[in-house]
Formats: structure tokens, sequence, C-alpha cells
């Protein structure tokens, strides 16, 4: 059964992440519960509320839910909880810490890292989707994947970026395949990706929690509005449904929101 599940979801346009993490939890729920039904069903959401934040939880539902379409139960699909949206931005990189960090890791010579950087921060790029950058797609200058809604997303390589990747690239003889690959000549992965930023970021001295892979998607994000208020064009570069996700990038950092209020509250 796991194998045909997975079968059916690699049919359906899903990234590798989201494929790992259906069938993790497809194999945790028939691990811990005997059966499909309504009474375990709502046993696991509820689990999942006690250990887990709203964001998570829906994650799994979602997944649930798919694994149940695809038995044939949906009517056992389960709702999704509520989650409240944040009035502000929490845990995203600074735009002088990004600068610092990606100029530090180019000083240092470490080059690949640095790209690594500016490649999230200059595209938007989801870590998945980072690794699935090739020669032929910085030559073209653009990279088209589809959306979870299985709609076309074009990733686009600016130019001051693309030339000097080909700079890099020639330097390096690499002419076709991925371009972020591990001491070992495979593809880099992206929990290596994660821990590496956070051992760099720690030797900078830079604050660990604003270092992972997504709060560069969310620095591409906010560096556009403030250069081109245009918030559905940056929706679609972001590959976002709904516009209403990316309205979260016209709120202010938690950083930004004490800075202003410091300045502005004397009385």
């Amino acid at each position: 059964m796991e194998k045909d599940f997975e079968q059916h979801l690699r049919k359906s346009n899903l990234s590798e992440n989201t494929i790992t993490s259906y069938l993790w939890t497809a194999n945790y729920y028939t691990a811990h519960y005997e059966s499909m039904t309504k009474a375990n069903l709502l046993s696991y959401k509820g689990y999942l509320i006690e250990h887990y934040k709203p964001q998570t939880v829906n994650l799994r539902l979602m997944a649930i839910n798919t694994y149940l379409l695809f038995l044939g139960k949906e009517k056992l699909q389960l709702k999704f909880i509520k989650v409240q949206q944040k009035n502000f931005l929490e845990n995203v990189i600074s735009d002088a810490d990004y600068q610092f960090f990606k100029e530090q890791l180019k000083n240092d010579g470490n080059t690949e890292w640095y790209f690594v950087v500016w490649y999230l921060a200059a595209t938007g790029a989801r870590v998945s989707e980072l690794v699935q950058i090739k020669a032929e797609h910085v030559k073209a200058g653009f990279f088209d994947l589809y959306t979870k809604g299985g709609k076309l997303r074009r990733l686009y390589i600016p130019k001051l970026l693309k030339a000097e990747t080909e700079q890099w690239l020639t330097e390096k003889g690499i002419w076709t395949g991925y371009i972020f690959l591990n001491r070992f000549g495979e593809r880099i992965t992206t929990r290596g990706i994660a821990q590496q930023l956070k051992t760099y970021a720690a030797n900078y001295g830079l604050d660990i929690k604003v270092i992972y892979p997504h709060s560069f998607r969310h620095r591409y994000a906010k560096n556009f509005l403030e250069k081109y208020n245009d918030i559905a064009l940056l929706a679609d570069l972001m590959g976002h449904e709904s516009i209403e996700t990316t309205r979260i990038y016209l709120r202010r950092t938690t950083s930004e929101q004490k800075e202003i209020v410091d300045k502005i509250v004397t009385w």
C-alpha cells in the first residue's frame, strides 16, 4: 500500500519534501492506530494539536486527508484548524545581516555558499527548489516549475546573479547539471544546506534563529515590496495560490516594529 501511495503522490506534481512528509504521516498513523475510523482520526488530530504548532498540524492533516482520498475514504477527512494570522514577521534576517553574511562568505572563499545565500535571497526560491537549479537554467536566466496547485511558476535569475554565476561555473568547468553539489559531487541536500548555513552564521556572530533557508525567501519578498510595491506580481513570483498569503510581507518584522517604537515613543 505504501508503494502505491507513493506512486500516486508522484503523479501529482508534488515536491520531494511534500512526498516525504505525506508518506511519513501515513506511516506514522498506520503504526500507531489500528484502523482508519473517525474516532481514531479525531484522536490523532487531538494528538497533533497538543504537540505541534497550528501550521504543522494543518500540514499533517493535509497529508492524512490526501491518504484518505487515495484510500477512497474521503468522507472521513478531517477539518483543518484555524491559524491566527500574526500582525508581524518573526525571525527574518535583516537586509544588513544578509548583505554582511553574503559578503563574508565571498571574502572567506566560501564561494558556493555565497551563491546559495544569494540565490535564496535574489530569486525567492524555496530550498527544495534551489537544489534543482541546473547550469542550463542559469544560461536561460530562469527555471520553470509547478506550484502545489499545478500552476506553472517561473523563477527568474536576475542578470547580475546570472552573470556572476556563469563566470563561477566556467571556472569550475560545470557546463551542465546541478550547480550546488556536495564534496562527493552529488546534489546537496536541503538538510545539508540548513545545517551549514547555521554553522557559518555562528562563526560570523549572527543570530542563528534568523539564519535558515526560508528566512532568505522572506527577505526576498520584503526587499521586493520595498523597491517595487506590486503585491500581485510578488504573489506570482513566489508561487502563492492566494494573494492573502503574500500580504504578510506588508507587515513589519518584530525588530522593525521595535525600532520604530523606540524612535517615536518618547512620551
